[in-house]
């Protein structure tokens, strides 16, 4: 055939595993620790245990991180955090920083 590939020679390609990036939420004096803990389990699946434990760094550290990703799927679960706290009246914020 004088279109075929050969695939025995053909180099293989080394795909690079994306990097990920840290989701960190921050303190403020005004969102209540309920509204961070549901924010917690619902946008990042986090059972009550673990959600109370991140809400705790927040409060007592400043920040809290809450996981790793890639870069993609950290902005658009910070997007959807400040989304539940412009709706619910709350100043929350989620930051994205490079690990």
């Amino acid at each position: 055939m004088e279109n075929s590939v050969d695939f025995a020679t053909r180099k293989k390609e080394k795909l690079k595993e994306p990097e990920d990036y840290r989701v960190v939420l921050l303190n403020d004096d005004y969102t209540t620790m309920d509204f961070v803990v549901n924010v917690l389990m619902i946008v990042f699946h986090k059972n009550v245990k673990d959600a109370e434990c991140i809400m705790l760094d927040v409060h007592e550290k400043g920040r809290g991180v809450v996981g790793l990703y890639p870069f993609d799927i950290a902005q658009t679960k910070a997007a959807q955090v400040h989304d539940l706290a412009e709706k619910n009246g709350f100043p929350l914020k989620c930051i994205v920083e490079e690990v």
